[in-house]
């Protein structure tokens, strides 16, 4: 099959990282790559799992680490990336958790895989020095939720060497961006209890941190304002509330309360309003009840949610008798081509029956 130019257009965008830093994916994917080689030593060696092995940690293994780390992991014979069990009890959100938001019905759908299927992936935690005992979770917070969703008591965990603050939150946050899991709604609330808590003295302070625009922080805390039920109704649907469209509301909520902007995002998701639209709605330029339409513009007849792994993707829409618009966001750079291929494939099918 000979490659569309909508396809080669893809292939000749490759996915680009920086030369000059360490991203936040290359320290956890190093992280990784110890596991994969602990996991497999691990179990020739006991041929089971437990809380901590009983052999003598092996330090050429660990590299470079603080002194905290080294003294908890030699204590509790840990080998650095050792997979191990841990209660779930035990464990608890890091007060710099990059994540805010967490829809119950994605957990609800991770619990029942992980009920069915088992964890297969295991969390990184880091040991809370001042409670032995204890641990921050530093990558993992769904599959948390879930396994105690799923009445589970023990949880697979690497014991990663991170400081709990500010810093560990640039790495959680890098990594969501990466992964197109970071909402504005997550951003909004964690920066302001940031700012209220004075991590950071000023909106510049925290925008060069971050390495963004102090705009974009700015947008950020007016959507900040906005109730938590509120943006609890807009997280579900984040190709739909970017920020933009968010702070459009805010603006909207200030004006009318948090009755008014529930009834205009539900307007929102099922008259599939612009952001110019509700601009327009907040200035006063047209009332939610009867927001005129652009010209051509037609209100699909049926819309179908796509998931991947219980996280929304985009959808499939059909409008009239003659048209279909299908949009997709977030997906590997693989599953993206795979998904071309297939697109293809059909449609070259398709025309041959013509």
């Amino acid at each position: 099959m000979k490659p569309s130019q909508f396809a080669k257009g893809f292939k000749a965008r490759p996915d680009t990282t920086s030369s000059e830093k360490r991203t936040a994916l290359d320290r956890l994917n190093a992280i990784d790559g110890i596991v994969d080689i602990q996991h497999g030593s691990q179990n020739a060696a006991n041929g089971r799992s437990g809380a901590f092995v009983a052999e003598d940690p092996v330090d050429s293994m660990a590299g470079p680490e603080s002194d905290e780390y080294r003294a908890w992991r030699r204590a509790n014979r840990y080998t650095a990336g050792q997979v191990i069990e841990l209660p779930l009890k035990a464990i608890k959100p890091s007060p710099f958790n990059p994540r805010h938001f967490y829809l119950k019905a994605s957990i609800a759908e991770l619990a029942v895989n992980l009920a069915k299927q088992g964890q297969q992936q295991a969390i990184h935690v880091i040991p809370d020095y001042e409670n032995p005992g204890t641990f921050f979770v530093s990558d993992g917070g769904r599959r948390v939720r879930a396994l105690k969703e799923a009445n589970k008591e023990t949880v697979k965990a690497v014991v990663v060497d991170l400081p709990v603050g500010i810093e560990s939150y640039k790495l959680g946050y890098d990594l969501n961006v990466q992964r197109d899991s970071q909402t504005v709604f997550d951003n909004a609330v964690v920066w302001r209890r940031f700012l209220d808590e004075q991590h950071f003295q000023s909106q510049r302070e925290l925008a060069d941190h971050l390495g963004l625009d102090e705009s974009t922080i700015a947008v950020a805390l007016s959507i900040a304002k906005l109730p938590e039920n509120v943006m609890h109704e807009m997280v579900a649907r984040p190709d739909r509330f970017g920020s933009n469209m968010a702070y459009q509301i805010s603006r909207y909520h200030t004006a009318r309360g948090s009755d008014a902007t529930l009834r205009l995002i539900n307007k929102i998701t099922s008259d599939d309003l612009s952001t110019r639209q509700v601009a327009d709605i907040v200035k006063g330029r047209a009332s939610p009840q009867e927001t005129p339409k652009p010209a051509g513009r037609q209100r699909y007849a049926q819309r179908l949610e796509i998931k991947f792994d219980g996280v929304s993707v985009g959808d499939l829409k059909s409008y009239g008798e003659d048209r279909l618009e299908l949009r997709l966001r977030g997906l590997s750079r693989e599953r993206r081509d795979e998904l071309l291929h297939q697109i293809e494939t059909i449609l070259q099918s398709e025309q041959a029956k013509d």
